[in-house]
């Protein structure tokens, strides 16, 4: 997911896709324990997601960048 994409979406929609990203790599390490996986670069690729996900949460939080649509924006 690219950060463009991510900066569009409000608050919730950001936490419901780092929940959705947790679900998805606990899956693939479990899935790893039993046999290798397709495509093991998925799991990097979901850790940066995730990481992406909370800086834009960290930035909101310290007030360096709003994340739109929030409430109270005023939109």
């Amino acid at each position: 997911m690219k950060m463009e994409e991510l900066r569009n979406m409000t608050k919730d929609e950001l936490l419901h896709q780092r929940k959705l990203l947790f679900e998805e790599w606990f899956n693939l390490r479990m899935q790893a324990a039993i046999k290798p996986l397709d495509n093991p670069k998925r799991i990097r690729q979901i850790r940066k997601d995730i990481a992406r996900i909370n800086t834009i949460l960290r930035e909101d939080e310290l007030g360096i960048r709003r994340i739109i649509g929030e409430p109270g924006e005023g939109k």
